[in-house]
């Protein structure tokens, strides 16, 4: 396995009016978050406040190119960016106990925070199809280029890792600097990985090894 001291390339907020940095999602041109009571979205260029969403949203977010979808409690809700109006909504495999979630390859991946699993389920009836063992408790996950990643946060530490999909093995290792935790996680399908920052109301971006 490879360690890496975790290289933070930029750091956005604290934002007005937000206590918590939930789940993390990109949409190709903006940085969407939840914060408690509503999806906000950011320009990662500028750093500035562009959408906000009141829906409830308090874990993952993700985005399959047309549609969030975002974790309240125990249930995945299905909404439009546009309106945002809630589509459609599904039961969490966790009932509750869910953390991060991310779109690839047709289906959602959510982690499972005490659990240390990460789910695929189906989006349309939120029917687990497979799940990964994981070593530590995860919150956000996110895929590219065809690697998993997912972040971790016990106590006072965070990390970012990269796993094996199919054993659950960790390949790589991001270590946050002390006291930065990793609530929330999306890659922009480069070389940054967005990372939410929790209780600290900020978002950060560090970079993904190549």
């Amino acid at each position: 396995m490879k360690r890496y001291a975790a290289e933070i390339l930029d750091e956005y907020g604290p934002f007005p009016d937000t206590e918590q940095v939930a789940g993390v999602t990109f949409d190709g041109r903006n940085v969407w978050f939840a914060a408690g009571n509503k999806l906000n979205a950011f320009d990662p260029a500028s750093g500035k406040t562009v959408r906000s969403i009141d829906v409830a949203a308090d874990a993952g977010t993700a985005f399959d190119g047309r549609h969030l979808f975002q974790i309240a409690e125990a249930r995945i809700q299905k909404i439009d960016p546009e309106t945002g109006k809630v589509l459609a909504t599904i039961p969490a495999p966790g009932n509750g106990g869910d953390s991060g979630l991310a779109w690839a390859e047709g289906a959602l991946w959510v982690g499972q925070y005490r659990e240390r699993k990460i789910h695929q389920i189906d989006p349309e009836t939120g029917t687990v199809l497979r799940t990964i063992e994981c070593s530590r408790f995860v919150t956000g996950v996110t895929w590219v280029d065809g690697e998993l990643w997912h972040g971790t946060w016990e106590g006072d530490e965070s990390d970012v890792r990269r796993i094996d999909p199919t054993t659950g093995k960790v390949l790589e290792t991001l270590e946050m600097p002390s006291g930065m935790g990793v609530s929330g996680l999306e890659s922009d399908g480069g070389d940054r990985l967005f990372c939410g920052g929790g209780n600290s109301g900020k978002v950060r971006a560090i970079r993904r090894p190549r």
